[in-house]
């Protein structure tokens, strides 16, 4: 520990009893509404509540002057609240939108140094990128301490398939163990072809030399913004999501508050605050004009997609680096929360609030996976589960004509009004960035923080004080939750896990005793939803998107579990039918465009029919099974008749689901056309299952069943004439 830390430890006490008068003094309201925390509870539990969304919205309408009003609630947002709040500033942050409901949750999931970008430094003697990947080192073991349970080791490998690669590739890693230094992972090995397979059998075999595994750390992006923004909360800070920033004001060519607006409810109000720190990552230019219109732009937008494949096209432990794309690109192969995140790609685009896959960055991934897959691993697009797209904010530079040369360094800069924009950089490194950010803050502004420097290296996050990896037995073993429930709790909310347990609802089973499943194939309950909303969840997007993270793991599992999300979080909400209503076209609205459903969908109905002749028959002769009336089509009252003939009762929203998955028309029924298109789409892989195809397959195997038995009756019935 340096002298620095020890000292402002030993002052804490002090510091926080003087706290009370200090904000008192500095404020003109008649009460003591600032209550900052000092940084002794570092590594203790924060039992002060937490606020709701209404106290926040509330507080930053009462008339407060705070020392800081930070714009963006994506991770360095988040981060630059946490920093500034346990320094003792007071602190408010809004977020247009939810928390890391931008880029901030569209990430690779890694905490990274940045292989390449040593790689950089070394071939082109670039020391601000040798310094840029110490500091992502440090943050890298720091994020792996200060957060356990969202966070793990992952070790990652490097396939080699030219004999001279072999010791190229393994200094270069060895290298980036070095620049570690004590704060490295594990130590990267080398792997014979032997060992490379068994680790990773999937593997394409051909030509292969061995492979280089070294270790970068994992994470789930959006629950880890959320734990940093609630950790935040609890030590202090007003922080509100789904409320944006419409003016910003100025006294004397200073700026001196903002107009803010409550996006729920629409109503306005303005806030008083001593500076303003500009964090909103994509968006950063907009927010600098509404400071000086005049302004250039700083902001290099570059489009990224990630694609969600089935969880048995990696290891459950290891993922993949291919180094050197057809292209130049880099591409990442990595399990992620029982599925496997694959991407991404790098192209300049538009800022834009709802960002869309492409059908050819999608197919640009899938055909580099396949290049690195052993042949028995056929590589389906009907596999995508789910399709993303995030902007990364780059910095530009002028000298540097594309988005692949950009560096993710950042830049803090402070505009002659007091506006401080930190802009470029990376999610790994939030930290250090709101650290920077927060300096430049005070000393632009003169504000007067009880600690000059940041406290939060080491400074435990949301959940982690007393998480430990075998917690979820006490889980399962206090409250009846199924194991891969338990372990799902303790690493999405850490030593936090009991209060939502504590929420569950009785399974009427024998076991497990609580927690009910929204969906058969994920570990999320019922209790995760309220949950949720006290974690500031307002919509459905929010909770199906970021709270638990299925919109990014499977689209169609996603929009099957929405009414029922919708009817826990009307409970909660008080939503009447119409907002239900509501709520469930904008969800499925944001799977279909922002989650890749409709990209899904418009490649499988690109696909010319390629059935013989014989198939052809095969499944006219099922959809008329279905359409007993002979319509020409398919209706719900059919899909309902056939589900019941083997013994299915569904609900009116799955009846929907099915219906929905193949009416590309859009007309509310099934034509034969479409479902021999459907048909046609599973055949070239493009589609990788079906339940109608599968209904209308099991509908036919009962009519053949019901037609023999009326045989076999009417043959008996004339041999005993």
């Amino acid at each position: 520990m340096s002298r620095r830390r020890i000292i402002a430890s030993g002052v804490a006490g002090v510091a926080g009893a003087a706290l009370a008068v200090w904000a008192f003094s500095a404020d003109d309201s008649p009460v003591n509404w600032y209550s900052a925390a000092t940084v002794s509870a570092k590594t203790v539990r924060k039992k002060r509540p937490l606020p709701t969304r209404t106290e926040q919205v509330a507080n930053l309408q009462a008339g407060h002057t705070y020392d800081l009003l930070i714009i963006g609630g994506g991770a360095t947002g988040v981060g630059c609240a946490l920093d500034a709040t346990t320094r003792g500033l007071r602190t408010a942050l809004v977020e247009a939108d939810d928390f890391a409901s931008g880029t901030s949750s569209r990430s690779t999931k890694l905490i990274h140094g940045g292989v390449r970008y040593l790689q950089k430094a070394i071939m082109q003697l670039d020391y601000d990128q040798y310094k840029m990947v110490k500091e992502a080192l440090h943050e890298r073991a720091n994020m792996l301490e200060v957060a356990p349970h969202l966070t793990r080791p992952l070790p990652i490998l490097l396939p080699v398939y030219k004999w001279w690669q072999v010791p190229y590739y393994w200094f270069g890693i060895k290298m980036y163990d070095f620049v570690a230094g004590d704060r490295n992972v594990k130590n990267s090995y080398y792997l014979s072809k032997k060992n490379t397979l068994e680790l990773f059998p999937m593997l394409k075999s051909d030509n292969l030399c061995g492979g280089i595994v070294y270790y970068d750390g994992q994470q789930d992006d959006a629950r880890m913004n959320l734990a940093i923004a609630l950790t935040a909360a609890r030590h202090g800070a007003t922080i509100a999501n789904h409320v944006s920033v419409t003016k910003l004001y100025k006294v004397a060519g200073k700026l001196s508050g903002a107009r803010l607006k409550d996006e729920l409810s629409g109503k306005e109000w303005d806030v008083q605050a001593k500076c303003i720190i500009n964090a909103t990552g994509p968006f950063t230019d907009s927010i600098r004009k509404m400071d000086d219109p005049k302004i250039k732009d700083i902001c290099c937008p570059s489009s990224g997609v990630h694609i969600v494949l089935p969880g048995y096209y990696s290891p459950e432990h290891m993922g993949l680096l291919d180094p050197a794309t057809s292209d130049g690109r880099v591409i990442f192969f990595l399990p992620w929360l029982k599925g496997t995140i694959a991407g991404t790609t790098d192209l300049p685009c538009q800022v834009t609030h709802n960002p869309k896959p492409t059908e050819d960055e999608i197919m640009f991934i899938l055909s580099e996976v396949k290049n690195y897959l052993n042949p028995d691993v056929e590589v389906r697009r009907g596999d995508v589960l789910s399709a993303w797209s995030g902007i990364r904010p780059l910095v530009s530079d002028p000298n540097k004509p594309d988005t692949q040369s950009l560096a993710r360094n950042h830049i803090v800069h402070v505009s002659p009004s007091g506006l401080v924009t930190i802009a470029g950089g990376k999610w790994t490194t939030y930290r250090s960035m709101a650290a920077e950010t927060i300096d430049a803050a005070v000393e632009s502004a003169n504000l007067k923080p009880i600690f000059r420097d940041s406290q939060t290296d080491g400074f435990l996050i949301e959940g982690a004080h007393g998480w430990t990896p075998t917690m979820y037995i006490r889980l399962v073993q206090d409250f009846g939750l199924e194991m891969e429930v338990a372990q799902h709790l303790s690493k999405s909310y850490g030593d936090r896990a009991f209060a939502v347990a504590k929420m569950a609802t009785m399974t009427g089973k024998r076991w497990p005793i609580i927690g009910k499943k929204i969906h058969p194939e994920f570990p999320y309950i019922d209790a995760e939803i309220r949950y949720g909303v006290r974690e500031y969840a307002c919509t459905a997007i929010d909770m199906i998107a970021r709270r638990l993270r299925l919109a990014f793991l499977n689209v169609q599992a996603a929009a099957e579990a929405l009414p029922v999300v919708v009817d826990i979080m009307a409970e909660e909400l008080n939503w009447n039918e119409a907002e239900k209503k509501r709520q469930i076209k904008m969800a499925n609205e944001f799977l279909a465009n922002e989650m890749g459903q409709m990209v899904n969908r418009a490649s499988r109905d690109k696909i010319p029919i390629n059935l013989s002749k014989e198939e052809i028959q095969t499944y006219i002769k099922r959809f008329q099974i279905i359409d007993k009336d002979r319509k020409g089509f398919v209706s719900i009252n059919d899909i309902r008749r056939s589900l019941k003939n083997y013994g299915e009762e569904v609900t009116g929203e799955q009846l929907h689901e099915i219906l929905r998955e193949i009416d590309t028309n859009m007309n509310g029924q099934v034509e034969l056309d479409e479902y021999l298109q459907m048909m046609s789409a599973i055949k070239s892989g493009h589609v990788a299952y079906s339940r109608f195809a599968r209904m209308a397959e099991m509908e036919e195997e009962h009519h053949e069943r019901e037609t023999l038995k009326k045989k076999i009756t009417v043959e008996r019935s004339g041999g005993g004439l």
